[in-house]
């Protein structure tokens, strides 16, 4: 794989470890609740630009509009990287706090962000990791 690919993949990765710090948090903490939100925001831009990575570089799947999340996560369920609708569900929570102005968006979505997102994060890493491994046997 590129180094561009790899580089961005650590940096998801790296975000993703910050993001899971929220399970140990107080989520009622208004700068907790706020980092969270930011965190996740940062984190679902990484992935899905990991998947569009790999849906060019591996798969050669270019037929999706290059700046658009919803067409890469559908090409990305299509070639089994994730393996869950949830995913579209995640796009619309971060479009969602992109105008969160007043804490409302996140302390509706944070437990779900910490209960759910987390863990669909850790599956999309532990796919992607398997590739790299296959890739540099």
């Amino acid at each position: 794989m590129e180094e561009k690919y790899l580089n961005r993949f650590r940096s998801f990765q790296k975000s993703l470890t910050a993001l899971s710090e929220a399970r140990k948090r107080d989520l009622t903490d208004s700068f907790v609740l706020s980092g969270t939100g930011a965190k996740f925001g940062i984190t679902f831009e990484l992935a899905w630009k990991v998947m569009k990575d790999i849906l060019v570089q591996r798969y050669g799947i270019t037929n999706f509009v290059a700046g658009s999340p919803k067409e890469v996560l559908r090409q990305a369920f299509k070639a089994e990287l994730i393996d869950d609708q949830k995913w579209m569900e995640m796009l619309r929570v971060r479009n969602e706090l992109a105008h969160d102005y007043d804490e409302s968006v996140i302390r509706e979505h944070c437990g779900t962000i910490v209960g759910k997102y987390i863990d669909l994060f850790c599956a999309f890493e532990q796919k992607v990791s398997a590739l790299v491994a296959q890739d540099s046997a």
